[in-house]
């Protein structure tokens, strides 16, 4: 049994199925002059915007607001990236160019010590750090309170966008949508796929993580030292050895139940929210979508194919995920 919506309606090529090109062909540059081109009008139309996310926290957020035209503009969108992505990351900027190019204003949040800042604020990020997050979109939702505001997500950034759902109503956040793609669900269970499915995906998440950490260090020169990041190896022994150290969470299992969204956490979940996911996702096991809070505001949508976060029937052309995103976001 499919547990959700199963849509039978993206039927990519038979040389675009595999579940791993899927996953990593929205990250080449191959894909990233179509998607560019695409986005040409929104990125220059893009202003960069610090948003206080309280607590003396700083993101940075990249914002675009189209031309005054005669009907109204039918919203704002937050879209977020994910882990050790960033504003520019391509699948980020294929959904903000389709938006755009249909009115939205857009506002692309980087996290915490993603894209090019690093030297905003002294603590690492971690993936726990929820309140910052709902702190800068409430700040964004409090600055034009008369325009309805929706937000997106991609792997992380959609598990971040269901744990600020869930929290809205209690944090005075008023949105209108939410669109998650192929959120992170149980952390620890992705961190176990990782590890026994090929390791391409781990090797690529340790180098990110480990630019981005040598980057930290350099723009706090004496407050941390990453020199011994190449001895642990693995991602679950560098995920271990880092929350020990910079964050309050006292194992490396209680760090990781701290964002999962299975079990009771999107039980308080009342913003119309669509969930996007795949069955061969190579490191969101479908499975976990069993253990999730349903409420009537929560629509699970299963696809055979996509892999992690691309739904791609197209080298160059938007996805699926952007098409069904934008018909999600224009619905009244």
């Amino acid at each position: 049994m499919v547990p959700g919506d199963l849509r039978e309606d993206f039927r990519p090529p038979l040389w675009l199925r595999s579940s791993h090109l899927q996953s990593i062909l929205q990250t080449l540059a191959l894909r990233g002059v179509g998607v560019r081109r695409r986005a040409a009008p929104l990125l220059a139309a893009s202003e960069s915007l610090i948003v206080d996310a309280g607590a003396a926290v700083q993101l940075l957020a990249i914002r675009a607001r189209p031309t005054i035209s005669q009907r109204p503009a039918p919203g704002r969108v937050v879209l977020l990236h994910g882990w050790e992505g960033s504003s520019d990351s391509l699948q980020v900027l294929s959904l903000a160019g389709e938006l755009f190019a249909r009115g939205h204003e857009v506002i692309r949040l980087n996290f915490r010590d993603h894209g090019p800042t690093h030297h905003l604020n002294p603590e690492l990020f971690h993936s726990c750090r929820l309140t910052e997050v709902v702190g800068a979109v409430r700040s964004l939702q409090r600055a034009t309170p008369q325009s309805p505001l929706a937000l997106a997500g991609f792997s992380l950034g959609g598990n971040f966008a269901l744990r600020v759902a869930a929290e809205a109503r209690r944090e005075g956040i008023a949105l209108s949508r939410v669109f998650a793609i192929s959120p992170v669900l149980d952390p620890a269970a992705t961190l176990l796929a990782m590890e026994r499915g090929t390791s391409l995906y781990e090797r690529y998440f340790i180098r990110k993580w480990t630019q981005s950490l040598r980057t930290k260090q350099e723009a706090w020169p004496g407050r941390f030292d990453f020199s011994n990041l190449a001895e642990l190896a693995t991602l679950r022994r560098m995920t271990e050895a880092l929350v020990l150290e910079h964050s309050d969470y006292p194992t490396l299992e209680s760090y990781l139940e701290g964002y999962s969204i299975v079990g009771s956490r999107l039980a308080g979940l009342e913003v119309p929210t669509t969930l996007l996911t795949a069955l061969d996702d190579p490191i969101i096991p479908a499975s976990d979508l069993t253990r999730l809070s349903r409420t009537s505001a929560l629509r699970v949508i299963v696809t055979r194919h996509g892999g992690h976060c691309g739904f791609l029937d197209s080298l160059s052309g938007p996805s699926y995920a952007d098409r069904l995103a934008v018909e999600t976001f224009s619905e009244d």
